[in-house]
């Protein structure tokens, strides 16, 4: 496999590239990417729903929302970032008053553009929407979607030019640890020495950190998304929309495209969109932990009459089951990322992520690079986020994951 490396990032996903390319902007050139599939962006990352919000609960999330909303904005490469704004609603008393408390906060926080909506305002914003159990909600124009293939591929391109290998095709199997430090990765191509090595292999991470005698508290549960073609094209500039009760949520659809000759070092993503195709889902409380993912039809029928009871646009809408995916959550405990370091000296860990992955990768990336390279992230306090707060007992609550 070479001489010993640097920097060693198992997983060439959206958050190990950003991990890679944050390195190299600080002048590390020393880098190596392993990634399992030939190609990047083939698992969680190309089967993400592509959204970014600052609307969160935690302080936490919305610094790494506006982190990361800001880098989209000035990054100089292409990741689709369209702010057509998060729209979330409630039809109970408590979830409105909830939403309220958060739009206040995320203000106090510096989002600029959250602001309540009434009824009314729904209705104008998502026209043709059943309104009449709806008390208000939340609506946060910056706040829009993002193309996570992309965006892995501005992150991966850019790091090339910096230096980064990416070496795809190559399975990390377990960590050599020696007097409490990583020493090197063995892979399926062989050992690979390193100085440090950066865990983002998303939902497949828990197994892996065991080898180096890490309790990694992320399990890998199924999230699908049904995607149709509607009647009639959808309403102009519809954002994401949100039940902040059910989680259920639709947005217009869009095909993210796939990385080509990664290793080459020469990346293009193309992306499209059809006017009249919406993919819309829900967190299914039945779900299990499971490495799962496959759609299957009884998912269909649940997420349909929610569907129903919301808008006739999406009742009437037809299945497209060809372009109906699953892809995986890396869910902690807390529903918030694990980012830092470890009992394992030169190990760092970017996992749990729980759906947020694609949205906070610029904020992940950044914060771990300042971790390595300087014991600690200065531009984000991240440190709520390390592994220690579940043997402290120090879970971060969130209400609104979907």
């Amino acid at each position: 496999m070479g001489k010993k490396v640097k920097h060693l990032i198992i997983g060439g996903g959206v958050i190990g590239a950003s991990v890679a390319y944050h390195l190299a902007m600080r002048g590390e050139r020393d880098i190596v990417i392993i990634e399992r599939d030939c190609v990047p962006g083939t698992g969680s990352t190309g089967r993400a729903t592509g959204g970014i919000r600052c609307q969160f609960e935690t302080p936490v999330n919305i610094r790494m929302s506006l982190y990361s909303l800001n880098f989209l904005k000035r990054c100089g490469f292409d990741a689709g970032y369209e702010p057509r704004g998060y729209l979330f609603f409630a039809t109970q008393p408590e979830h409105f008053e909830y939403l309220k408390t958060s739009s206040a906060r995320q203000r106090n926080l510096g989002v600029a553009n959250v602001r309540m909506v009434t009824t009314r305002e729904i209705e104008g914003i998502v026209p043709g929407m059943i309104a009449d159990d709806i008390l208000g909600g939340a609506f946060c124009a910056d706040d829009g979607f993002v193309n996570p293939v992309a965006l892995l591929s501005g992150f991966l391109s850019r790091a090339a030019e910096l230096g980064v290998e990416v070496r795809c095709g190559v399975s990390a199997r377990s960590f050599a640890v020696r007097d409490g430090r990583i020493a090197a990765v063995l892979t399926d191509d062989g050992e690979i020495e390193c100085e440090n090595a950066v865990l983002c292999a998303g939902a497949w991470a828990a197994e892996l950190a065991a080898t180096a005698g890490v309790e990694l508290p992320v399990k890998p549960f199924r999230r699908q998304i049904v995607w149709a073609r509607t009647n009639e094209n959808l309403p102009a500039s519809l954002p994401m929309v949100i039940d902040i009760g059910s989680g259920f949520h639709f947005r217009p659809a869009i095909e993210f495209g796939t990385i080509e000759n990664a290793a080459g070092g020469h990346l293009k993503c193309l992306t499209e969109q059809a006017a009249d195709e919406v993919f819309f889902a829900y967190p299914d409380p039945a779900e299990t932990s499971s490495f799962n993912t496959s759609p299957d039809d009884g998912f269909i029928k649940k997420v349909y009459e929610l569907a129903e009871a919301r808008a006739p646009f999406l009742a009437n809408s037809e299945v497209i089951r060809e372009k109906c995916r699953a892809g995986l959550y890396e869910v902690s405990p807390d529903h918030h990322a694990i980012l830092g370091r470890c009992g394992v000296e030169g190990l760092y860990l970017a996992n749990g992520f729980s759906g947020h992955g694609v949205m906070h990768s610029p904020a992940a990336g950044h914060a771990l690079a300042e971790i390595i390279l300087d014991g600690m992230s200065r531009t984000i306090d991240v440190s709520q986020l390390s592994i220690d707060r579940f043997a402290k007992g120090e879970l971060i609550h969130e209400t609104a994951f979907i």
